[in-house]
């Protein structure tokens, strides 16, 4: 029942208006900095059994703002580094939205390369193994936060709702959100989704199995896997 966090780096002057991608020295605005210092206030009352981050700089230093005062130290892994958008990296959206390629970007996704770059495909590849292998590392107990970008995220939430990768335009990841998703043996549950408010404590599974979840209901061996039916009471 590993539980991860995603959370989006905060705003930079290039947010927005420009695909930044891997523009070098790119750091954190002014806003971005609160941004960063507000999510390191929520998440203050959560424990972590680790701390990832994109290797580029307005990850790290939203990584770095969760990391302070606590003991776990911030370690990046490639893996949930920006999409590599070649030849439309710097440049405004402006212009990108008068591209034929945006179309497809927009509709399908899964079958866009960028030119001089990636695919957003090898882009889910690459960060949904990395979300395997953190969650094989830290185990059924472990809760993580890993600072990444928002087609990242949004791959791996497409990835753990089931959904094709050409659905994941539909997700939004917005500058500081926080999105949760805990996996189990049988699936995933995404807890939260580009959450910008509210208490966390509950995010932590617990270490004890819940009353009642052992017992059969219907036939079945209700487990920590099983769905709520009916929507369940919550964690509160």
């Amino acid at each position: 029942m590993t539980t991860l966090l995603l959370a989006r780096h905060g705003l930079t002057h290039l947010t927005g208006p420009v695909l930044a991608g891997w523009t070098p020295d790119l750091h954190l605005s002014e806003a971005g900095r609160a941004q960063a210092e507000a999510l390191a206030v929520r998440l203050g009352p959560l424990e972590l059994d680790a701390i990832v981050s994109s290797p580029l700089d307005r990850c790290l230093e939203t990584a770095g703002a969760v990391a302070a005062g606590r003991e776990t130290e911030v370690v990046t892994d490639e893996r949930f580094g920006e999409c590599r958008y070649g030849d439309w990296t710097g440049r405004p959206i402006a212009e990108l939205a008068k591209d034929p390629l945006w179309r497809v970007v927009q509709s399908h996704p899964s079958a866009v390369t960028f030119p001089g770059g990636e695919s957003l495909a090898a882009v889910q590849h690459r960060a949904v193994a990395a979300v395997r292998e953190w969650n094989e590392r830290l185990g059924p107990r472990g809760v993580y936060l890993v600072c990444s970008h928002g087609d990242v995220i949004k791959a791996i939430v497409a990835d753990a709702m089931g959904l094709h990768l050409d659905q994941f335009q539909r997700i939004t990841a917005d500058p500081a959100s926080l999105t949760a998703i805990r996996y189990t043996p049988l699936r995933p549950f995404v807890l939260r989704l580009n959450d910008l408010g509210g208490e966390v404590t509950g995010l932590r599974p617990p270490e004890e199995p819940q009353e009642g979840a052992e017992e059969k209901g219907g036939g079945q061996n209700l487990t920590e896997s099983d769905a709520a039916v009916g929507g369940g009471a919550g964690t509160t």
